[in-house]
């Protein structure tokens, strides 16, 4: 496994909150990038944006907050190597975050239909 490069991560930061803001930007240029769309349930987003932001400031990387960072090239840095190759073409990535833009339109409407 791989070790953090620092544990005292506190979310509540102000550096978290700069570096929260960073990731949301680094989102947005992934979905613009590849052309894909943000997920719209807000909690998968806000859960994985947060991850996405602690695994920063621990590891120095962006690493998928579903997997532990192994140290190795096959550990899954955002975006992963699955999402770009084939989950997200599939409907979303492994943690949700990034869905292709059919998908995001089924899931607007579930989500709609639940509320």
């Amino acid at each position: 496994m791989l070790q953090p490069k620092r544990t005292d991560v506190d979310m509540n930061s102000e550096e978290f909150k700069k570096e929260e803001e960073k990731t949301k930007k680094f989102v947005e240029k992934v979905v613009k990038q590849f052309g894909w769309c943000i997920t719209p349930n807000k909690e998968v987003y806000d859960a994985i944006v947060m991850g996405l932001t602690r695994n920063k400031l621990m590891f120095g990387k962006r690493y998928c907050p579903c997997f532990i960072p192994m140290g190795d090239k096959e550990d899954r840095i955002c975006p992963c190597k699955p999402a770009i190759g084939h989950e997200v073409n599939e409907g979303c990535c492994h943690c949700g975050i990034f869905c292709n833009p059919e998908k995001c339109e089924e899931m607007k409407k579930e989500l709609n239909e639940n509320s």
